[in-house]
């Protein structure tokens, strides 16, 4: 018996099927119907392709600004009051035993004048240690010319952004002047401090604010300069695992706090601006798109109306022959839900094709029109990344998937309650 049951509704599936794919793919006396058809396709398609596509863009905006600020910037950073920290030795050794610390770095922060010819420029300047520095941040990697270890103590070099050097009108071996804000008290008044140093390096981190606004120093020459003695800014932390960093910062400060005025921040906290605008607009961005991929999976409504008005004949005659009002209903759940699966592929494969491409595709496009979408100088990322994430597409096409099935319910409800013989009274 139950073999038999199982049989018979297999033999319905079948029969639903084919008659919902053939009712698909048939040609219409009316043509409006099939064009409807065509365009809730379309509509779903450009729908879910926008939405893989921003996405994409949106992820590679994080990923790409996450990667540029973490080059300069640091995982943990651990500063004292005043801008000033004087065991920062010890506090680096007991860093550097803490679980997940990779490395630990001193540096001195301050702001300063930068000027060569006619050229000044405001700037913050950072007193590093070279071999130290390179092991908290790629800035060693994003040099244009000379190196990190070009900074020696003693011999005032200095390295510029690309952008800050530009500003000035410096090149490798100019001497620029550095005036430092905090003056020194003479007869006359009070006088800014001055030092010439030459440039040893030029560095381009992809971001205008640091290119055009970060300058280097040795630390020893930043202590001389701004009067610190043996103590500095800060210390700078490197984890294995960046996304560990605000679990990390609360168990630092927890500890040194017990001894001493300190604080931890991590780049979660230093940067939050811009992740959270970033992942707000992501959202922003796929509530529109969603919206988009909605109205055109709606338009199934107004086609599967028209064709079960277009097949009122057709059904009254298959409900004659013993065709239930649930197969009756399955048939055109089945033709709606084709127009939303072809739609959705379609989508889905160009939207992967254009976010996996979208590189040699955004260029192409400048030079073909003479256009800059991102300006360097407007935006901190000049160039339009992107990072497709498969689990993104996969909702977006379950989403899509689902929204096309929603809509194909009311027109097939409707189509199973057709009277036959109503529907055959006129034919």
């Amino acid at each position: 018996m139950l073999q038999t049951i199982k049989s018979i509704f297999n033999k319905l599936a079948v029969f639903e099927l084919f008659v919902g794919m053939r009712y698909t793919r048939a040609k219409r006396k009316n043509h409006f119907i099939s064009f409807i058809s065509l365009t809730s396709m379309i509509g779903i398609a450009l729908g879910v392709a926008a939405l893989i596509v921003v996405l994409s863009v949106m992820n590679g905006f994080q990923k790409e600004l996450r990667t540029r600020i973490l080059g300069v910037a640091s995982h943990l950073e651990i500063t004292g009051s005043n801008n000033q920290l004087a065991d920062w030795q010890n506090i680096a050794a007991a860093a550097n035993k803490r679980e997940h610390v990779l490395a630990s770095a001193p540096y001195i922060t301050a702001q300063g004048m930068l000027s060569y010819g006619q050229g000044v420029q405001g700037a913050i300047v950072r007193g590093i240690l070279p071999a130290a520095e390179d092991k908290v941040a790629d800035l060693g990697s994003h040099m244009k010319a000379g190196h990190l270890s070009d900074l020696r103590p003693g011999e005032f070099g200095i390295i510029l952004g690309a952008d800050l050097a530009f500003a000035i009108g410096a090149q490798m071996g100019d001497k620029v002047v550095l005036l430092a804000p905090q003056g020194q008290f003479t007869p006359t008044g009070v006088v800014p401090r001055i030092k010439q140093f030459t440039v040893v390096g030029l560095f381009q981190i992809g971001m205008y604010e640091y290119d055009a606004g970060l300058a280097l120093i040795h630390m020893e020459d930043a202590a001389k300069l701004y009067r610190m003695g043996d103590k500095v800014s800060g210390v700078r932390l490197k984890l294995d695992d960046l996304f560990n960093a605000p679990a990390i910062a609360t168990k630092i400060n927890t500890q040194l706090n017990q001894s001493g005025s300190y604080y931890v921040t991590d780049w979660t906290q230093q940067h939050a601006n811009f992740f959270r605008a970033v992942q707000m607009e992501k959202r922003v961005m796929f509530i529109i798109l969603t919206l988009i991929v909605a109205v055109a999976a709606f338009n199934i409504v107004s086609t599967l109306v028209m064709a079960v008005t277009d097949k009122r004949a057709d059904i009254a005659i298959m409900r004659t022959f013993g065709a239930s009002p649930r197969s009756i209903m399955m048939i055109f759940i089945i033709q709606g839900a084709l127009i939303g699966i072809i739609g959705t592929v379609v989508g889905a494969f160009f939207g992967i094709l254009i976010a996996l491409n979208i590189g040699t595709i955004i260029p192409f496009i400048e030079g073909l029109f003479h256009v800059q979408f991102l300006a360097k100088d407007v935006y901190y990322i000049s160039d339009l990344p992107s990072d497709l994430i498969w689990s993104d597409v996969i909702t977006i096409v379950i989403m899509s998937f689902i929204l096309s099935l929603f809509a194909t319910l009311y027109p097939s409800w409707k189509a199973s309650k057709i009277n036959p013989a109503e529907a055959l009274r006129y034919e």
